[in-house]
C-alpha cells in the first residue's frame, strides 16, 4: 500500500508565510511512496530539513542515508 509524502511539509502550510510563497499546486505536491519508505524519511528529518533540502523526489532518491534505507526496505520480505 502506497502513502502520500507532501515534498513541502503539511506542517508549514498552516504558516502564512509560506503558504504566500509557493502556489496551491505547488504546496500540494508530493509522490507516493510505501509506509516503511514514508515513515523512514520522517524519522530520519525533521520538517524543515525536509522542506529546505528534500523538496523535490530526486533531492530524496539522491540523499546517501535514505538510499541505503530505500535499498534496505526492497529487501525485504512483502508482509500482508
Amino acid at each position: 500500500a502506497l502513502t502520500f509524502h507532501h515534498l513541502i511539509p503539511r506542517k508549514l502550510l498552516c504558516r502564512a508565510r509560506y503558504r504566500k510563497r509557493f502556489t496551491r499546486k505547488q504546496l500540494n505536491s508530493g509522490i507516493d511512496i510505501c509506509r516503511q519508505c514514508h515513515d523512514g524519511i520522517h524519522d530520519r528529518y525533521d520538517e524543515m530539513t525536509l522542506f529546505r533540502e528534500f523538496s523535490t523526489p530526486e533531492s530524496l532518491a539522491t540523499d546517501p542515508e535514505l538510499a541505503r534505507y530505500f535499498a534496505w526496505v526492497s529487501r525485504q520480505k512483502v508482509r500482508p
